[in-house]
């Protein structure tokens, strides 16, 4: 069955980086587009970011110029570089296979001076 698992998320200062990986198993990977999205609290889930099988990408305006998505097809690994983030990346992050209702735990990203 799908599963998707993310990691690498914490507590940062503004203008510090992380990097979040998903780690995708039970789907053929390397066909399906991929997405990171993220809910901060009391808000909806909106979408950060997509790949596409062929590498191309989509990001959301906020996130522009700060974060890069990213995906190795031969690990079935999907990545989010974040950098000088922000006090509003706070969230949870989850990765997401675009067309599939399936959530995975997330990961938490706290910015916070």
């Amino acid at each position: 069955q799908v599963r998707l698992v993310e990691s690498g998320g914490g507590a940062v200062k503004p203008g510090g980086s992380l990097t979040l990986s998903c780690e995708a198993s039970g789907f053929l990977f390397g066909i399906r587009n991929m997405r990171w999205h993220r809910q901060a609290p009391g808000k909806e889930r909106e979408l950060v970011a997509d790949i596409s099988s062929g590498g191309h990408t989509y990001y959301r305006d906020s996130v522009k110029g700060r974060f890069i998505i990213s995906r190795d097809n031969s690990k079935n690994m999907l990545y989010l570089y974040m950098n000088n983030l922000k006090l509003e990346d706070t969230a949870v992050y989850y990765c997401n296979i675009l067309g599939v209702d399936y959530w995975g735990q997330g990961i938490q990203v706290t910015v916070s001076s």
